[in-house]
């Protein structure tokens, strides 16, 4: 029997755990702003990700690499006042934790002092291993992120389906048992075969959570803007759009322009 959303008074990581073991699926977006976050959890949102995409979609940056430590925790804590029951989780950004342990702690850290944030995402599997551990030992939550890594995407070259060669989907597995053994409560899975998705996620008992990944998983993450349509130029195969956001706006917009140019706005009853 899955929990209504009215049931659970705060998303925490015991509750995810336990949506996996009753193999009810978790859901996730990206948050960046207090406006949306409060929309996305008024709606029942499980997990909210202050993702490092904000670097794409809120500052138009071609990568999530340019995105500072500084603005993932200015974005994390409009989202934080926003909400009252989805667990918020945010990723340290590129060059804020990569061969670094005592610098991923204190970016953790900071992130959570200073956001209210509850927990903190890392891309990659052993090579991370330390500063995952350094951060768990401050007793501060951290969820994985595994498959395509676009804080990565200079050494990958392209945001094609990662791990459909046998060596590096076994290494993926891998990873992922490790990032378990050191305590992440989840991982994030993206734009991988669904058959290894659906391995991962009987390999390992913490939750996965795909994106590009099947449905075989956990849960499901998108990000928000792609997902109600607000981006329109990034539609790939893994991507349902429940809305087109861009075009009610558009068209809300030019109505205020036309509006305005005719002096229709304000009329008399919209003015004192």
């Amino acid at each position: 029997m899955s929990v209504h959303k009215s049931d659970i008074k705060r998303v925490t990581t015991h509750q995810l755990q336990e949506m996996k073991n009753r193999g009810e699926k978790i859901s996730m977006l990206t948050a960046y702003d207090y406006s949306m976050a409060r929309i996305l959890d008024q709606a029942g949102i499980d997990v909210l990700l202050v993702g490092d995409s904000a670097s794409n979609v809120m500052a138009g940056n071609e990568t999530t690499l340019p995105i500072t430590l500084d603005q993932m925790i200015y974005h994390a804590q409009g989202v934080v006042r926003a909400i009252s029951r989805s667990f918020v989780v945010v990723d340290l950004p590129f060059g804020s934790y990569q061969g670094n342990s005592r610098l991923a702690l204190e970016s953790a850290i900071r992130i959570m002092k200073e956001s209210g944030a509850h927990s903190v995402k890392l891309e990659g599997g052993a090579e991370i291993k330390e500063s995952v551990l350094r951060v768990l030992s401050a007793g501060v939550p951290v969820m994985g992120h595994l498959g395509l890594t676009p804080q990565s995407i200079y050494k990958f070259g392209t945001y094609t389906v990662r791990a459909k060669e046998e060596e590096e989907a076994n290494k993926l597995i891998e990873d992922a048992k490790i990032l378990e053994e050191c305590g992440c409560f989840a991982i994030v899975v993206e734009k991988i075969p669904s058959a290894l998705a659906k391995r991962v996620a009987e390999s390992v008992s913490i939750p996965i959570i795909g994106i590009g990944a099947g449905s075989d998983v956990d849960g499901q993450v998108l990000v928000v803007h792609d997902m109600l349509g607000i981006t329109q130029e990034f539609q790939p195969r893994f991507l349902r759009q429940y809305a087109n956001l861009s075009k009610i706006m558009l068209e809300a917009t030019e109505n205020y322009i036309r509006d305005v140019k005719a002096q229709d706005f304000p009329n008399k009853k919209e003015s004192y």
